[in-house]
């Protein structure tokens, strides 16, 4: 088993706990409570900080941090659709599914594998709503959710993209 190592930041919609090993990002989590943090911080665990500290400022879209997101291999796949989400756009859970070449039908499983996601903001589920432009579900709330598109919409210079 490899170290496991845990960091918080503060952010706009509240602190977040970062977890990882000393080669990449585990999960980043929405918390109300910020907890011990690791004696010992890696290098990225740091950068994952900087990068996120530099979305919330709006300085930064496109994050470079090293992840390792454990699921199954559909979840792997919805995830690594969901981080060729453009800042600032959105895309639908049936768009998602489209992308994958599975039927409409799995809209709801690509819904479900995005309620999974361990990674907020940097492996983007915030992006993905409903079929009719509504913001439905996020683990972090969807106060939260409409504030990161909010601040995507803002700082892309244009009215929220919903779709």
């Amino acid at each position: 088993m490899t170290n496991q190592f845990t960091t918080y930041l503060t952010t706009p919609v509240g602190p977040l706990r970062i977890t990882g090993t000393t080669l990449s990002i585990t999960s980043v989590h929405f918390t109300e409570e910020v907890e011990k943090h690791s004696e010992i911080i890696p290098d990225v665990l740091v950068q994952c900080k900087k990068e996120l500290e530099e979305y919330f400022s709006g300085t930064r879209k496109l994050f470079t941090v090293p992840l390792l997101a454990t699921g199954t291999a559909f979840e792997q796949e919805v995830w690594k659709q969901l981080q060729q989400i453009a800042f600032g756009k959105t895309l639908s859970y049936g768009e998602i599914a489209k992308r994958m070449n599975k039927s409409a039908g799995s809209s709801r499983a690509v819904g479900h594998a995005n309620a999974k996601n361990p990674i907020a903001i940097v492996i983007p589920c915030h992006r993905v709503i409903g079929e009719t432009g509504k913001l439905t579900g996020y683990a972090g709330g969807l106060w939260r959710k409409d504030w990161l598109l909010q601040h995507e919409a803002k700082i892309s210079g244009k009215e929220l993209s919903l779709f």
